[in-house]
């Protein structure tokens, strides 16, 4: 999970939009119910009471004008679109209403108690993940990634720009194929010992092998777990689609690292990288900002090369309460 945003004004006018949320769909924060807050302000969630029983109630903005509907609507896509079979809370009700500068999106879940496997997107302390959470895991990768979309989590332009931008040459810019992905499949948004997952507003079609490359690209500081994603999951990673998709992910990464974001991720990254290619990769082409910079850049992360007007949420999903 994110912290709450360094701009007070964010964080005020993010709580009184939930506040909103809350009036208009008949719900109440629970007692001394926590902030999850996503990325850079762009969500707040919060454990609410609704007439039906607990919930978890999200709100979501972007400047209006500026939504791109692929994105904004990929909760309620993923809904109707994606199996039962794979577990992760249900969408009960969505609100939307605008001001004058942003648009709002409230959407109402049913509440898990389950805990995320860790409260940021890349891993720090090692989880308990048991043969069954695996198991649940690969089930999940194989049920999504037939569901017929018209969506994109990646797109082809930006691997071609940012693969030789980021990997250097020569490189091949071109998945051997492409399948539905989850799109944000890191820790922050699977929970453990039990598997629920967060944070639908990306699925889309990808690269193969996307969602595990994702999962062991933010593993990689702790090196037991990468080499537990790499073993459970060999089947995908080690395989020329696995092997593509893992290039693709470490150049979203390492784009978001000029941005300031995941940098304790780049040097690993980069070694990933090199091991994968078997070359050197450049160094970092732009400045890197500190962590205490980020509210004087324009916002951008890997989804915002997408078009997202929610770019990829620090673990904004339900926190065990």
């Amino acid at each position: 999970m994110s912290t709450e945003p360094n701009d007070p004004k964010t964080t005020v006018r993010m709580r009184t939009a939930h506040g909103h949320a809350c009036a208009a769909l008949a719900t109440r924060p629970e007692q001394e119910a926590g902030e999850t807050w996503g990325w850079r302000g762009r969500t707040l969630s919060l454990s609410v009471i609704a007439p039906s029983g607990p919930a978890w109630l999200r709100v979501g903005c972007a400047p209006s004008g500026e939504i791109n509907a692929t994105f904004w609507n990929g909760s309620v896509a993923a809904q109707q679109a994606i199996p039962e079979s794979v577990p992760r809370p249900r969408l009960r009700v969505v609100h939307d209403w605008n001001d004058e500068q942003w648009t709002y999106r409230a959407e109402l879940y049913e509440r898990v108690t389950a805990r995320p496997a860790s409260p940021t997107s890349a891993l720090t302390i090692a989880p308990e993940l048991p043969a069954t959470w695996w198991r649940t895991v690969r089930a999940v990768l194989h049920d999504i990634a037939p569901v017929p979309t018209d969506r994109f989590t990646v797109r082809q332009p930006f691997l071609e720009r940012a693969m030789p931008q980021f990997l250097g040459t020569p490189i091949d810019t071109t998945p051997p194929s492409w399948s539905t992905t989850h799109g944000d499949f890191h820790w922050a948004n699977l929970c453990a010992p039990e598997l629920h997952i967060f944070d639908w507003e990306g699925w889309g079609l990808a690269p193969t092998g996307y969602d595990a490359a994702v999962l062991h690209s933010y593993s990689l500081l702790i090196p037991s777990v990468a080499a537990c994603v790499r073993r459970e999951l060999n089947d995908v990673l080690n395989t020329p689609e696995g092997w593509f998709a893992e290039l693709a992910v470490i150049t979203q990464i390492l784009h978001s690292t000029t941005h300031g974001d995941n940098l304790d991720l780049a040097k690993p990254l980069r070694r990933r990288a090199e091991h994968l290619l078997g070359r050197p990769v450049p160094p970092p082409s732009g400045p890197t900002v500190a962590p205490g910079a980020l509210e004087r850049i324009t916002p951008t992360s890997p989804r915002a090369e997408c078009g997202s007007p929610l770019p990829a949420q620090q673990g904004d999903g339900q926190a065990a309460t």
